[in-house]
């Protein structure tokens, strides 16, 4: 109604103004009459709607900044770069953990306390369950086939059927357990093989990013290389194209574009993500549609019938009419989201670990004496021993905590006006917990830029999870929208950081600063520069050598 009566006073302002003989007082009466009853519109529809003083309405949450009419404070966006660094630094001037920021007519609400945090996706869950339209998300997901990235309807209800019955199920994940192990292994013989060819010099981005691109793709199309990939072990220029590729729409995601606050300024590209995004999935493309064409063309024709693989399990899946369940495209988008979902979170927490642990040497010893009591020197670490490794997974919450791979957890956005934390919270608002803001929160954390494992431990006995029930801070999302895939990421992330610290000991190579940088990279929370480390054999000789007898 406010819009309305906006409109009409600058329409026929508009026309009355275009006619030459009208005098300046005439125009100012027009405008006096017009802003009159522009007024009296107003306050008679706020008071029909009930807005008489009766009821009270909760206030918005602080904000941030004073925001523009229409485009709200986007002119200040496209200022301060990264964005994220800008709205955490506004941040540190709130004092109640929550805060709101217009860009466009779309409120963004962002918070840093666990306790708040908790009744927008625990108490008000449901409330909260939808996901932003953005030029990002619908390129990626192909118009909004998958799961992870779509707002709430039909749509995601389908597919997240599928992917909780059939795709991430407790079942589904003991079927790939071999698969698993296979990529474990392949890390441990690569590693080895830089020990000896390399004079130990481990690039651990590399090889924890390859190692979690392995295991999708080894999951997905059962192969670990889309090329040939290298003798020893590690990836090819097809696997580093793809990985560079899948990290790309990673940065682009949610990544505070100005059209998915003005729709109508998409395909202008004004701050040019949509082209990069189109490059990136261009390149996952050219490689993942021909496997999955073929294979949908082999399963028509009768030339395969044996499920090896989550692609054929997606299209194998059959209704009661025995017709596909997914179409080819469902099928292709979803693989896409299951790859960008799971190769950076566990990569970047062990990558920091280690890069702290270098810093702290005593803290790795005691996590490779942990592996060392549980699981021995005789043979490798299995996923059967997480349960035991309680330490060993503190320094991994730790890294979630105080390293997340993201600024934001992903948007929520909210179905309908609620109030939350005694602030009103309008419809279609865009939720951003922040994941630094959480887990560095002075208020909930003791010396909160400290890595310091023992902080989780309970001295409970009790099997320690990589996630964070209190929102403290956040490793996989929670609620109706939270990570389906916490199995799978807590077995990826355990498993490459146990056997990285069983198989090897790790030290700064000479000619490398002492002690590590740890500063993160201006445009993101990675380790500003990958981490290179010495890489020596811990283990008898035959345990490695039984993995080159496979």
């Amino acid at each position: 109604m406010d819009n309305a009566a906006s409109a009409l006073f600058s329409s026929s302002l508009s026309r009355f103004t275009t006619v030459s003989s009208i005098s300046f007082a005439t125009f100012l009466s027009i405008c006096s009459t017009f802003a009159v009853m522009a007024f009296a519109f107003y306050f008679l529809f706020k008071f029909l709607s009930g807005g008489n003083g009766k009821t009270k309405q909760a206030p918005l949450p602080p904000l941030l900044l004073k925001p523009w009419p229409i485009v709200g404070n986007l002119p200040e966006m496209l200022i301060n770069k990264p964005t994220f660094r800008w709205i955490h630094e506004l941040m540190k001037g709130i004092t109640t953990g929550i805060a709101c920021i217009r860009f466009g007519n779309v409120h963004v609400i962002v918070i840093t306390c666990p306790e708040i945090s908790c009744q927008f996706l625990k108490n008000q869950d449901a409330v909260f369950a939808s996901r932003p339209v953005s030029m990002s998300t619908d390129v990626t997901t192909k118009g909004y086939l998958t799961t992870a990235l779509v707002p709430f309807g039909d749509q995601w209800k389908k597919m997240k059927k599928v992917l909780m019955g059939e795709l991430l199920s407790t079942t589904r994940h003991r079927w790939l357990h071999e698969k698993r192990v296979e990529e474990a292994d392949n890390l441990v013989r690569y590693v080895y093989n830089l020990c000896t060819s390399a004079g130990g010099l481990v690039n651990v981005r590399v090889a924890s990013q390859q190692y979690c691109g392995n295991v999708p793709r080894k999951m997905l199309f059962n192969r670990r290389y889309f090329g040939e990939g290298k003798e020893d072990g590690g990836p090819g220029f097809e696997e580093e194209e793809h990985i560079s590729a899948v990290f790309t729409i990673l940065a682009y995601l949610y990544s505070f574009c100005v059209s998915d606050y003005l729709p109508r300024l998409r395909g202008l590209d004004l701050d040019g993500h949509e082209k990069v995004m189109a490059g990136a999935l261009a390149v996952m493309q050219k490689y993942h549609d021909p496997i999955i064409d073929e294979r949908i063309q082999q399963w028509r024709n009768g030339e395969k019938q044996d499920v090896d693989d989550l692609l054929d399990v997606m299209i194998s899946m059959k209704d009661a009419h025995d017709d596909p369940i997914l179409t080819p495209d469902e099928i292709k988008a979803q693989i896409t989201e299951i790859m960008i979902a799971t190769v950076d979170n566990p990569s970047n927490a062990v990558e920091w670990a280690l890069a702290e642990m270098l810093n702290q040497p005593e803290i790795m010893e005691k996590a490779a004496e942990e592996i060392d009591r549980v699981v021995g020197r005789e043979r490798l670490v299995q996923e059967t021993d997480f349960t035991n490794l309680n330490y060993v997974k503190a320094c991994a919450r730790e890294a979630f905590r105080l390293h997340p791979i993201a600024p934001f957890n992903v948007p929520h956005v909210s179905v309908a006006d609620t109030t939350v934390a005694n602030y009103f919270i309008p419809k279609g608002s865009h939720v951003l917990l922040s994941r630094t803001g959480l887990g560095r929160n002075p208020k909930f954390w003791d010396d909160p830029l400290k890595f310091k494992p023992e902080r989780h431990l309970k001295g409970d006995g009790v099997s320690l999870a990589l996630t964070e029930s209190e929102l403290r801070f956040i490793s996989f999302s929670t609620g109706m929208r939270g990570c389906k895939g916490v199995l799978l990421g807590t077995s990826m992330t355990v498993m490459l950081f146990a056997r990285l610290l069983q198989c090897f000991t790790w030290t700064i190579p000479p000619t490398s600063q002492k002690p590590i940088d740890l500063s993160e990279a201006k445009d993101n929370l990675f380790l500003a520069n990958p981490l290179v480390a010495v890489a020596k054999p811990r283990l008898p000789s035959h345990v490695y050598a039984s993995l080159f007898l496979n």
